[in-house]
């Protein structure tokens, strides 16, 4: 038997498949387009066929995310504050910080020396220092992600971005990049913003080593260079970092079904 965790967040869907020795057989990223409950059908397919599991050896199903309501076929949901120190907890157990950086929002949790959420603090009112955010700014600049954080690389000098709205931070781009402002630095500026706006959420809550970073944002190197710059403390990336939440809700199933004496 085995156990999934579902995260559905607002850009990616993830599913992570585990077996009774916390082993991970599967785990698999797919886009949420605008049907959140088809794509995670579809994750959770994904999943058990590069396991190479039949549906009907799934103990449980624990979802995440801000879709998870919407999974009918989960016997449980969990916050994503729970979700994301469980599954970072387990990546690495020396985690104090975790900082979980998505699409519409970011969040950073404290931990304990067993694992359990001391504080968070979490920003799910506005697009800025989000994957989002930097998605429309990479438009502005007009290349895509992976060109923009090669770009922020190019030179030390960071363009000042002052608005904290993605709308008004776009407006100023378009401005700056009009007056003659070099690209490179527009987007080491934007970079910056993104770890400032991360940077007052770790202050909320206090910064502890060591810091784990999750997310889809963990992928952009500028940022993540920006936000080791601003905290000034190693950072550690998860290898996958989009899969953090499943992971953990993926345990959290688990622990379920090991304490209702199944066999998982």
């Amino acid at each position: 038997m085995v156990v999934v965790g579902i995260d559905v967040g607002s850009i990616s869907t993830e599913a992570v498949v585990l077996d009774p020795g916390r082993r991970v057989l599967a785990a698999v990223v797919r886009p949420t387009g605008a049907r959140g409950r088809e794509a995670a059908r579809q994750a959770l397919a994904q999943a058990l066929e590069e396991a190479k599991v039949p549906s009907r050896e799934v103990a449980r199903v624990v979802a995440t995310g801000y879709g998870r309501q919407r999974l009918e076929f989960a016997q449980r949901t969990v916050t994503e504050i729970s979700a994301h120190a469980r599954g970072a907890f387990f990546l690495f157990p020396a985690a104090r910080t975790v900082i979980d950086i998505g699409g519409q929002d970011s969040k950073v949790i404290r931990l304990d020396a067993n694992g359990a959420v001391l504080d968070f603090a979490m920003n799910d009112k506005c697009a800025a220092g989000t994957g989002r955010f930097l998605e429309v700014m990479a438009g502005a600049l007009e290349v895509d992600l992976e060109a923009f954080a090669a770009l922020a690389e190019q030179t030390r000098k960071a363009a000042p971005i002052t608005s904290t709205c993605t709308v008004f931070a776009e407006s100023e781009v378009v401005s700056l990049l009009a007056q003659g402002t070099e690209a490179a630095a527009v987007a080491r500026g934007l970079a910056e913003a993104v770890a400032g706006r991360v940077g007052g959420l770790v202050q909320q809550v206090g910064l502890v080593r060591e810091v784990v970073l999750s997310g889809g944002v963990a992928k952009n190197a500028a940022a993540v260079a920006a936000l080791r710059r601003r905290l000034g403390v190693p950072i550690t990336v998860t290898a996958e970092p989009q899969t953090v939440g499943a992971l953990g809700a993926a345990l959290i199933a688990l622990g379920d079904t090991l304490a209702a004496g199944g066999t998982a």
